[in-house]
């Protein structure tokens, strides 16, 4: 069951995000420094990274920012316990940190792959392990994960992508029901985003032979629906209701249907409509 929503849900609160120099986490900066979070900001990218912070600074609110590589275990410890000492508490942790590669499998370099793996199952695994002692301290903490459309159904082209976001979902699951089982008022959320306006696909890996470009306008063009800002929106209204997940996005929310009645099913439908549209990219 979710807990009760109050107006006053973010006040005083310092939250964690992973992934603030842009898209969604940037988003969630610029909302929650508004709201007068006090605010831990995290990214490997430093200008973008120093560029949130000033803006939130801005707005009035607490920043610690500091650059951090979530695939670095050491490092994400060590900036979770500074974070900590500087503010005496961590109530949320929004973990926003990805990237995503293009390109069939047989034409995938193996270590693009292996980097999408290591920056969103073992960057998020990393975050929370580093950052749930403290969040269980808070009265009504909550750790949030990010998942994606294609970790509902996996497709084609993006298979590690897919299989980092199908892994979020099930880590974020494991971790919700542990987190009852022991009777902690933390929750975990696992948002699922659909068509959201952010760099990832600009800043992505693709494989040898993929047209970058073609990939970026059609994704702008047919995918990014959303903007990060209303994506944001979403997410702060949905948290305080301690949900198991935040859909996000008419098509994520039909994905969702399709997932959970068709079963497997898609897996064959999905290329043989590709086929017939005479395109290898997934719209």
């Amino acid at each position: 069951m979710g807990v009760a929503v109050h107006p006053d849900y973010y006040t005083g609160r310092v939250a964690v995000i992973s992934g603030a120099a842009s898209g969604i986490g940037r988003a969630l900066a610029d909302a929650l420094s508004a709201r007068g979070v006090r605010l831990v900001l995290w990214d490997r990218d430093t200008n973008g990274l120093s560029a949130a912070a000033q803006a939130c600074r801005r707005s009035g609110a607490r920043v610690c920012d500091q650059p951090v590589d979530v695939t670095d275990r050491a490092a994400v410890h060590s900036a979770a316990a500074q974070a900590y000492a500087e503010f005496g508490q961590i109530d949320v942790v929004l973990c926003l940190a990805g990237v995503i590669h293009t390109g069939t499998v047989l034409e995938s370099d193996p270590a693009d792959l292996e980097h999408v793996v290591r920056v969103n199952v073992c960057g998020t695994v990393n975050t929370v392990s580093a950052l749930l002692p403290y969040v269980v301290e808070s009265d009504a903490g909550h750790i949030v994960t990010t998942s994606s459309g294609f970790g509902l159904m996996a497709a084609p082209r993006y298979s590690a992508y897919s299989a980092s976001k199908f892994a979020v979902r099930g880590f974020t699951a494991s971790l919700r029901q542990e987190l009852a089982m022991d009777g902690r008022s933390v929750r975990a959320t696992c948002v699922v985003p659909g068509g959201v306006r952010t760099p990832i696909i600009r800043n992505g890996l693709f494989a040898d032979g993929v047209d970058s470009d073609a990939v970026v306008a059609g994704f702008d063009a047919r995918v990014a629906r959303i903007s990060a800002q209303r994506a944001a929106e979403v997410i702060l209204r949905e948290l305080p209701k301690g949900r198991a997940q935040i859909l996000i996005g008419p098509e994520v929310r039909l994905l969702d249907a399709v997932a959970r009645l068709g079963g497997a099913s898609y897996q064959g439908l999905v290329p043989w409509l590709l086929r017939h549209r005479g395109t290898k990219r997934p719209a």
